[in-house]
């Protein structure tokens, strides 16, 4: 091959590699790019998986959301129910036992042989138990269902303390125990109702537990706080039962011959204690006794506006003799057993089962009642309050008046309230009746 020859074949060679390196690069810039394309194509893909998947969840989570909120709404339903069951049974319950309470009244206060006494202090005994179990429930029911609410107030403890010792004096000297409840001029931040029966309970407690000895009940002041003591000389309480006692139906002395309680009066002082923020603390000692300690806060005091000294003559007289009282109330047996219990105080009484009957009693009576009692549910929805305003618009008076009603709720609370009326529940205590209405006589 001549020179020439050899020159084209190298030109060629080169061309070549020349093209061949061009090719090269080439084809890696198109892989390149395929590669790009490819995995943008699978970002693509992942990111519609992932938005299937997220789609997916949320739809399962508002499902669940909703299903929840259903469950949600059937509880509070449920709750609702509940507690309108117990209001309702409650209150009827409340009925009978205050008609079998003033009939149970009635007859003690009629001649009678011991043994017929003893019988009526034993049913009237029973009486009180059912009672305080139906309140129990009730208020129970109230706690789970968020409508009780403490009313918070600064007020002397004595308003508290003073009442408790004159209702359990005679418990603690049937049960040969001496009970002391020290006055106190402390003031502190509670609801008296609820404080009331936090230590009413306590020392309902200490007085059945206790066989020798007594009770103390005393407060002092520690800091910003108030301590409420309440101490017996009972069988103590075991370190292994101090938090169960706190618990619904248990008690700590389930064998002590004569206590049939329900184990449900710590319960109540615990609900109550922590819907007030008044932390409860227990020492014990077996065979020495217990001491349940409630921390109050403390308040500064409260001025009073003291009202004038009642007449002595109040002192000697009751009024309940010769009143002349008109009844509206629905209920036969309540009816009966009250028309008896009055009749019994020498009381003259004409009884109305509405408020329209009630007005026609007016027309027939020679002279105008000196005082009038209604229950607050009558038939045909009609209120107590409402049967009252009638009467009172007929005889161009306001004439005094009285509520008496198994319903414990705070609205009939705040419904006789507004009326301007005194109010008593069912079962009603005689003695504390008789009291009102010779208040409002006099």
């Amino acid at each position: 091959m001549n020179l020439h020859g050899r020159e084209s074949v190298e030109e060629l060679q080169r061309r070549i590699a020349k093209l061949e390196k061009i090719n090269s690069a080439l084809m890696s810039r198109v892989e390149r790019s395929v590669d790009s394309q490819f995995n943008a194509f699978s970002l693509f893909e992942t990111a519609i998986s992932l938005d299937h998947q997220v789609r997916r969840r949320t739809a399962e989570l508002s499902q669940a959301m909703r299903s929840l909120e259903k469950a949600k709404r059937q509880a509070e339903a449920a709750s609702s129910l509940k507690t309108t069951f117990v209001t309702s049974v409650g209150h009827d319950l409340l009925q009978p036992l205050n008609a079998a309470r003033l009939a149970l009244s009635a007859l003690g206060e009629l001649p009678a042989a011991p043994e017929a006494s003893v019988l009526v202090e034993q049913v009237d005994r029973s009486l009180v138990a059912l009672e305080d179990l139906i309140r129990t429930l009730l208020d129970l029911s109230k706690l789970d269902a968020g409508v009780m609410k403490p009313e918070l107030r600064d007020f002397e403890l004595n308003e508290v303390l003073e009442p408790l010792a004159r209702d359990f004096a005679y418990f603690a000297q049937k049960r040969g125990l001496k009970l002391k409840i020290f006055p106190s001029k402390l003031y502190v931040r509670s609801d008296p109702s609820m404080l009331r029966r936090i230590l009413q309970n306590l020392l309902a407690n200490a007085l059945r537990y206790t066989a020798h000895g007594g009770v103390l009940v005393g407060a002092r002041r520690r800091g910003d706080r108030v301590m409420v003591q309440v101490s017996d000389t009972g069988p103590g309480i075991p370190e292994a039962k101090r938090e169960a006692i706190f618990q619904e139906f248990k008690r700590a002395h389930s064998d002590i011959p004569g206590e049939t309680g329900f184990g449900l009066g710590l319960a109540i002082v615990r609900r109550f204690a922590q819907a007030l923020d008044h932390p409860i603390r227990l020492a014990s000692n077996i065979g020495r006794g217990s001491t349940f300690c409630v921390r109050l806060p403390s308040a500064a005091p409260v001025p009073k506006n003291l009202p004038a000294p009642p007449p002595l003559m109040r002192l000697f007289h009751s009024p309940v003799a010769g009143a002349k009282i008109l009844l509206i109330e629905n209920e036969p047996s309540v009816s009966e057993a009250m028309v008896a219990l009055l009749e019994r105080w020498g009381c003259d009484i004409a009884v109305a089962t509405s408020g329209d009957e009630a007005l026609e009693r007016l027309r027939a009576l020679p002279t105008a009642p000196h005082i009038v009692i209604a229950d607050l549910h009558l038939n045909n929805d009609e209120r107590g309050t409402q049967a009252i305003a009638r009467v009172r618009a007929a005889l161009g008076s306001d004439v005094p008046a009285l509520i008496v009603t198994a319903d414990h709720s705070t609205k009939s609370e705040d419904e006789v309230r507004a009326a301007g009326l005194e109010m008593l529940r069912k079962p009603v205590r005689p003695a504390e009746m008789r009291s009102l209405l010779s208040f409002l006589l006099t």
